[in-house]
């Protein structure tokens, strides 16, 4: 994909699932001060500027913070999550400083520890069937 090519599509959440759909993990790059935001967004909260680029994020992370979700989202359930099955949220700080929510696999989610917490991490994407159209989800799995 070119610079051009990037550059013509907008900071929306549409977007962002689009690359994910390609199997990479991007942000938007404050040009002026190098801080990025994931998910994207056309301005910066903090100077309320504009001068945004989208810039691919490494995908490595530690994981900041987790809980199990017995109760989850119909997609999840839908994915074979429930109370039997729980899965793990968690917030990972990524390498290039934002946090992000996402789930973690790769750990037990029944059997969930403190000691995860500064964790390695990495993002894989999977396919889910949603409704009988493919969607593409961003999960985090221990990077060791």
């Amino acid at each position: 994909m070119t610079t051009e090519q990037l550059i013509e599509r907008p900071f929306t959440a549409a977007s962002f699932q689009a690359f994910m759909n390609e199997g990479k993990l991007m942000g938007s790059r404050n040009r002026d001060t190098g801080e990025v935001f994931v998910p994207p967004r056309p301005i910066d909260p903090k100077t309320h500027g504009d001068n945004m680029e989208w810039v691919e994020l490494s995908g490595r992370g530690k994981l900041a913070a987790f809980t199990s979700v017995y109760i989850g989202t119909s997609a999840m359930i839908d994915a074979g999550f429930d109370r039997t099955n729980p899965y793990i949220a968690g917030i990972i700080e990524l390498e290039e400083g934002p946090r992000m929510s996402g789930q973690v696999t790769g750990v037990d989610s029944l059997r969930p520890d403190i000691d995860w917490i500064g964790r390695p991490l990495k993002a894989t994407f999977v396919e889910r069937d949603e409704d009988g159209k493919l969607r593409t989800y961003l999960l985090f799995e221990p990077a060791e």
